[in-house]
């Protein structure tokens, strides 16, 4: 046997060393530990970003109160006002019609759609993104997680999660999202303070009872809604 297949005997023979095996387990700790800082950060961003929705939502509408004297979607004088987008005008009752998920019937929303008048009026207002003629200018834009965000009012006490009154929902947020969104800005209790959630993803209905608490099992999606 020559000296090179001599060595590549031994080479073969001998396998990996204990610096070598270190270095492998080594790589594919930080390999995993990335991956894992990366899911995290990824959920920390959710949890920004759904909180911010809430806030800037909120803001939007106390925004266009003061300059309109009315509630978007709800405005009555929305037609006068602008002639060139020639949006719909709600009735002006102070109750903004329609749940938080109704989709609009036709290319734009028509009166008695307050719902989704309300993201059309908010969009020509200049006070959300969007398009203001045409298909879509009423339709409900997404939050991070992929899911509707809407508002609804709630006139009875106990019919929308305990809720009386002007209600933002954000649906299809995560468990682990839901939990944090609601202790950054409210209790963490799902079924008390300004802000309630039920379970349910695919833009649920609002029912009546928010859920009992607050279950993180990788899988669970709830529907957050945060009174105005």
């Amino acid at each position: 046997m020559n000296a090179s297949a001599f060595n590549r005997k031994k080479s073969i023979e001998s396998g990996f060393t204990l610096v070598e095996i270190a270095i492998v387990l080594v790589i594919i700790g930080l390999l995993l530990g990335g991956i894992l800082k990366g899911q995290e950060m990824i959920t920390q961003a959710k949890i920004k970003n759904v909180v911010n929705d809430f806030n800037g939502i909120t803001v939007a509408i106390t925004s266009y109160q003061d300059r309109y004297r009315f509630l978007p979607g709800d405005d009555k004088g929305a037609t006068a006002r602008w002639t060139i987008q020639n949006p719909a005008s709600g009735d002006g009752n102070g109750v903004i019609a329609g749940n938080y998920n109704a989709t609009t019937a036709g290319a734009t929303p028509v009166a008695g759609e307050e719902s989704n008048l309300f993201w059309q009026h908010l969009r020509i207002a200049g006070f959300v993104p969007g398009a203001t003629t045409g298909a879509g200018t009423g339709t409900q834009p997404p939050n991070a997680a992929g899911g509707m965000i809407g508002v609804q009012n709630t006139v009875a006490p106990g019919v929308g999660l305990g809720f009386t009154g002007l209600t933002i929902c954000s649906a299809n947020i995560p468990d682990k999202v839901a939990s944090a969104v609601d202790i950054q800005m409210d209790d963490g209790n799902s079924q008390t303070g300004q802000v309630r959630a039920q379970l349910g993803g695919s833009n649920p209905d609002l029912g009546t009872t928010a859920a009992t608490n607050y279950v993180e099992t990788g899988v669970n999606q709830y529907l957050v809604c945060k009174m105005f």
